[in-house]
């Protein structure tokens, strides 16, 4: 057994022992048939900046499941991947480079995009590595890479080639700072104060208010809608309404949309305002009038304000209305609008040619698919099933960036019809490869498809990398589908949702048993921590440097699954650093009376105390195994934190001290009875804290128990399973340690040191608790300094 130092130094002992586990490959995977497969579907972070504490939070959160199913005797199959491509990254570059990446070569801003991302990989690699995180560097991915570009595209393939992708001219969801189509998944909302234009339209010779906060969609109306039930309009149903300014007439339809008690019951539908309007033209056979360009300017040809960005076409609009006595009114309000939470700019409707993946048609076997997969906590499912419920567009997976993962097609410059990459041609980028075929119209000449795919179109297939990668070491029956996915629930109706359509489509089951769903970490009421919003004080850096990797870890466990918590960097000093000290401390206690133990000779008799707790030992691992298997990891700690702190430091120790000080007094036996008790007691806490704090109950281990277990970490161990404990004793402990409690307050309150003779103190309870009761007395008055003990049992 080494000596341990005075004082434990976490920065030094952290990178001791994270080199002890890379040298001797302590977390490495490789295939075992002996126990059963474990497997994580890990979050690759988004290279768009750099990490927070609300990442450390959420995936140190899942690293101690990965590390708690290791010590349960799973063989743990966990891997770390990165998203490295599509527009975070592009806006990160962009940003670092102040280059635009519309404003140079394609090959170049790639180029640059590709340097910037590996080396934020290399900083967030490192700082896992720093967390300690149990992870197999070894099966590590990027959503760019060679081996991930096939996949997706073959993915992509099989999907437009068995139909369930398409592509089709349509209004689509569009960025106009971002200048790509994006997915429903991929909008925010925001409030926003605007204002409610009351605008004088007229059908011959009489007025009709209709009221829109949009007045620069004017030139686009293309009818006007009330409701059938609406008396106020029936006689004037299917009659012309002229529009104001521009002068055109459309007609008055009915529609059962339109809400009679809002604004005029009169509304203008324009193309287009929102994505009513897109239903309405679809359904009404509508025609279409271009208003807006794909920068969010004004179309050229559109009288007044032609070229104008939207704010100023609509003051614009505003201002000439009002002169020629056309604006009745303007009331402000605040509403709700769809922003694009990538760069939150509000999220305008036009018609593009895409390409869709299909999920409107299959609402019910996503639905399905939901109830198979158990969501933890249990609520999040709500989230999941109320978008998959009202999903209103099926999912656009192309984007019209740089940085992406290219989609495999050409099209034939005769007929327009798509050829589709052969699939050991991939992968490939149509813009550098031209198409080696004849299409069926007889032309050879095809133009490239220019757009990537969406992200989140690669990172929903991370189920599917995963399973070639562990084929790779032998695993194949079986893997699918994955035991755990972990993630934020912000992106429940993204990669949640995603990854499980792509799933039912390639492999007709769910992709994972299990979902871990995290919460955020605030920085204020109501604002989560992020990149984008800068709103971290220290970086995880600073912090493991200022506190060490062990206190951050512990403070991530201090929530329940799934719920937001603020960030009090006194939390690391009052809580953490606090804990660390203690169980520092308290095991150089126990073992320093440990040198003349030996764990294989079990005492002949343990004294009632000792058995106690021992059964209060393996009550708090079975709780908290129950609790884990919940993924609760906060729920869990408690559990830990409990024994630890009161059972195993505040009594069991206090109580056994003297035996173990003065076995002349007590006896040699009573000695090692109480050896042997906190022998299995401090292993058994350090086998759970090893979740938490790896690095300090690995040092701890190394220094002090290695000798006695043999096992070459304390991470290659399992936690004892014992059977349901023993009721009576641990409520004989009950009885015992209330009347410690008590004693103590007595002297508290008289300010009288623990250490200060009294003349008798009482034990209350069950008489069945006698014999134990007086088998335990000694220690108890050894504890309590009482001349007297007195039961009063009944």
């Amino acid at each position: 057994m080494e000596p341990f130092e005075k004082r434990y130094d976490g920065l030094t002992v952290e990178e001791s022992m994270q080199r002890f586990w890379e040298e001797n490959h302590i977390y490495d995977f490789a295939a075992d048939d002996t126990k059963p497969l474990y497997s994580i579907d890990t979050p690759p972070p988004t290279i768009s900046g750099s990490l927070h504490i609300g990442h450390i939070f959420s995936y140190t959160q899942a690293e101690m499941i990965a590390r708690y199913r290791r010590m349960q005797g799973y063989h743990v199959f966990y891997p770390f991947g990165f998203d490295d491509n599509g527009l975070p990254s592009e806006r990160l570059v962009e940003k670092e480079t102040g280059l635009m990446a519309r404003d140079v070569p394609r090959e170049e801003f790639r180029q640059k995009c590709v340097e910037i991302t590996q080396k934020y990989e290399a900083e967030f690699k490192a700082l896992w590595q720093r967390m300690g995180f149990s992870c197999d560097w070894n099966l590590q991915y990027s959503t760019v890479s060679e081996n991930t570009q096939r996949l997706s595209q073959t993915s992509f393939i099989e999907l437009a080639q068995a139909g369930h992708a398409y592509l089709q001219e349509s209004p689509v969801l569009w960025c106009t700072e971002c200048q790509t189509s994006i997915a429903q998944a991929e909008l925010d909302s925001k409030d926003v104060d605007s204002y409610f234009h009351h605008i004088h339209f007229h059908i011959g010779d009489q007025p009709l208010e209709i009221a829109t906060t949009r007045p620069e969609m004017l030139y686009g109306v293309v009818c006007v809608f009330v409701n059938p039930d609406d008396a106020r309009y029936r006689h004037l149903v299917g009659q012309m309404v002229t529009v104001p300014l521009y002068g055109f007439e459309v007609p008055l339809l009915t529609d059962d949309k339109v809400a009679i008690d809002k604004g005029t019951g009169a509304v203008m539908c324009a193309t287009f305002g929102d994505s009513t309007d897109v239903e309405w033209v679809a359904g009404h056979g509508l025609p279409y009038k271009k208003v807006l360009l794909a920068d969010g300017a004004i179309a050229p040809g559109v009288p007044f304000v032609a070229g104008m960005k939207v704010r100023a076409a609509r003051k614009e609009i505003v201002r000439l209305l009002e002169e020629r006595g056309l604006l009745l009114k303007s009331e402000k309000l605040t509403h709700t609008v769809s922003v694009h939470e990538r760069c939150g700019t509000e999220v305008e409707i036009i018609p593009s040619r895409q390409w869709y993946i299909d999920v409107l048609s299959r609402k019910d076997e996503l639905l399905a698919a939901g109830d198979k997969i158990q969501w933890h906590p249990p609520q999040m499912k709500t989230r999941y099933v109320n978008w998959v419920t009202n999903l209103k567009w099926d999912w656009c997976i192309s984007r019209q960036r740089y940085f992406g993962i290219p989609i495999p097609v050409w099209y034939c410059k005769a007929c327009g019809k798509p050829a589709y990459a052969a699939l050991e041609q991939l992968p490939v980028n149509p813009l550098e490869t031209d198409y080696d075929g004849i299409c069926a119209c007889g032309c050879h000449d095809f133009l490239p498809d220019k757009a990537v795919l969406d992200t989140w179109a690669t990172s929903s297939i991370t189920p599917l990398l995963n399973r070639d990668k562990a084929k790779e070491y032998g695993v194949d029956e079986g893997f699918m589908p994955m035991s755990m996915r972990t993630q934020a629930h912000e992106i429940i109706r993204t990669w949640a949702f995603y990854t499980i359509a792509k799933s039912l489509y390639h492999t007709n089951e769910i992709p994972w048993f299990d979902t871990m769903i995290c919460g955020f970490v605030l920085a204020k009421p109501g604002e989560k921590i992020s990149k984008s919003k800068s709103n971290s004080k220290l970086s995880p850096g600073e912090l493991i440097q200022s506190y060490s990797a062990d206190a951050i870890r512990y403070w991530a466990a201090n929530a329940r699954l799934g719920t937001d918590t603020y960030f009090d960097i006194q939390d690391m000093q009052d809580t953490s650093k606090r804990f660390m000290t203690k169980l520092w401390n308290s095991s150089k206690f126990v073992l320093s009376h440990l040198h003349d133990f030996d764990p294989a000779h079990r005492p002949e008799r343990l004294l009632p105390i000792d058995r106690w707790i021992m059964e209060r030992t393996n009550a708090a691992v079975l709780e908290a195994a129950k609790w884990l298997d919940e993924y609760e990891v906060g729920l869990a700690r408690k559990v830990v934190d409990d024994l630890f702190w009161k059972d195993l430091c505040d009594n069991y120790i206090e109580i056994a001290k003297e035996r173990l000080y003065q076995p002349d007094l007590h006896g040699e036996e009573p000695r090692r009875a109480a050896q042997h008790a906190i022998y299995y007691c401090l292993l058994t806490v350090l086998k759970m804290y090893a979740i938490y704090i790896p690095h300090e109950v690995e040092y701890i281990y190394q220094k002090g128990l290695r000798g006695f277990v043999g096992a070459l970490s304390i991470h290659l161990t399992e936690w004892p399973k014992p059977p349901a404990p023993n009721a009576e004793l641990l409520a004989f402990g009950e009885t015992l340690i209330a009347a410690l409690t008590e004693v103590r307050r007595y002297k508290a309150e008289r300010n009288l040191s623990m250490r200060a003779d009294i003349d008798r103190a009482v034990i209350a309870g069950d008489a069945k608790y006698r014999d134990w009761l007086l088998e335990t007395e000694k220690d108890f008055v050894a504890c309590t300094h009482a001349g007297e003990v007195i039961y009063d049992l009944k």
